[in-house]
């Protein structure tokens, strides 16, 4: 199914990373390409599951995730909001759920992008808004 993904967004325009069926291959893949987000398996092989992959990610490289499980329980649900998800995606999916998913995703982050921009703009173009002359 991963590689189906893969195909349906790279047919759809995206480039993509590469796959990860563990938390440490997900580790190393936002380490080395910082992805603009990353669609997350809740459930991944090894000791640490899709969230605490997804939580770590965002922690130190501040890339968020969309999620996707069969099983997206309200406990998973909180303990994912520390990875500040970009959304959920319920298995089984459609190609074009997740092409809208990820769509979707990449629109919130140039929101939240335009509207840093505009703040730091409003401050005169610094945080350290001060005269230096």
């Amino acid at each position: 199914m991963a590689m189906d993904c893969q195909q349906a967004l790279e047919d759809a325009g995206f480039e993509c990373s590469g796959l990860a069926a563990s938390a440490e291959r997900a580790l190393e893949l936002a380490a080395r390409d910082h992805p603009d987000l990353m669609v997350m398996d809740i459930r991944l092989s090894g000791d640490m599951d899709g969230v605490a992959a997804a939580t770590r990610i965002y922690n130190d490289h501040g890339i968020r995730s969309i999620f996707s499980s069969a099983h997206a329980d309200p406990a998973t649900r909180r303990r994912a909001e520390a990875a500040h998800p970009l959304g959920w995606l319920q298995k089984p999916f459609s190609p074009d759920h997740l092409i809208e998913a990820v769509r979707s995703a990449i629109a919130e982050l140039e929101r939240e992008a335009a509207a840093t921009l505009s703040s730091v703009a409003a401050s005169g173009g610094s945080r350290w808004n001060r005269d230096w002359s």
